[in-house]
């Protein structure tokens, strides 16, 4: 999907509607995040990955980044450092579901990359167990094509980002720490892949029904995934 097309009035008009969802799903907190009690995860995990598989890569990536800063600013948060930074994670999940089944290497340097960064770091080192979630956004490009396996390696490549940056910017935590949140870890993750997967039908189905009526040629339905879908 060309950036344009996102500029133009229908364009904006989408782009509205989903900063919208962004802003209600980015205030209903998820759970906290381990070393900051001022930083959540929050149900915006669910469903914004899911904008590259409508805009595709870089309009979805821009549309993540505009809704998640009108959010900051809406709800009032703190435009800190590392509340900045976490901007980013999501940037690559929309990046990785935009582009699941095509540009395979590519998508596969970034999970790479974070497990060098992570287990580069002395506390990563001791704790490098915890970089090999980062195998499963590698896994998914490997394995056959499936709905499921693109969410998980969306999320896992939001984790991958978040982790590092975690890992850098943040007041050290104990090795110890990072390996015990590995069960944690695995359950939040499949919630929120799980989540991703029934958000992208739930859209795929909505937006189906308002194509059939606008014509807006701004989004792309993946039919596959079109509950029901209207008859010719």
């Amino acid at each position: 999907m060309k950036i344009e097309n996102v500029l133009s009035a229908k364009g904006l008009l989408f782009l509205a509607l989903f900063s919208a969802l962004v802003l209600v799903s980015n205030s209903i907190n998820f759970s906290k995040l381990v070393g900051s009690e001022s930083q959540s995860l929050t149900f915006f995990q669910f469903m914004g990955p899911i904008a590259g598989g409508f805009l595709g890569a870089g309009a979805g990536a821009l549309s993540v980044l505009f809704a998640q800063i009108l959010s900051f600013v809406w709800l009032g948060k703190e435009f800190d450092l590392i509340s900045v930074l976490r901007l980013v994670p999501m940037l690559f999940a929309a990046i990785y579901f935009a582009n699941y089944a095509k540009g395979k290497f590519a998508q596969a340097a970034v999970p790479i990359a974070c497990m060098a960064l992570f287990i580069a770091n002395p506390v990563g080192a001791a704790a490098w167990q915890y970089s090999l979630f980062w195998l499963i956004p590698l896994a998914a490009l490997l394995l056959p094509e499936h709905l499921l396996l693109r969410s998980y390696g969306a999320t896992f490549s939001a984790h991958a980002i978040g982790s590092v940056i975690w890992l850098y910017f943040m007041p050290a935590m104990a090795p110890a720490v990072w390996l015990a949140l590995i069960p944690v870890v695995i359950f939040e993750r499949s919630v929120f892949a799980l989540g991703i997967s029934a958000s992208f039908v739930a859209f795929n189905t909505l937006f189906s029904r308002v194509e059939a009526v606008a014509k807006s040629g701004i989004v792309a339905i993946d039919s596959r995934y079109v509950l029901a879908p209207l008859k010719a």
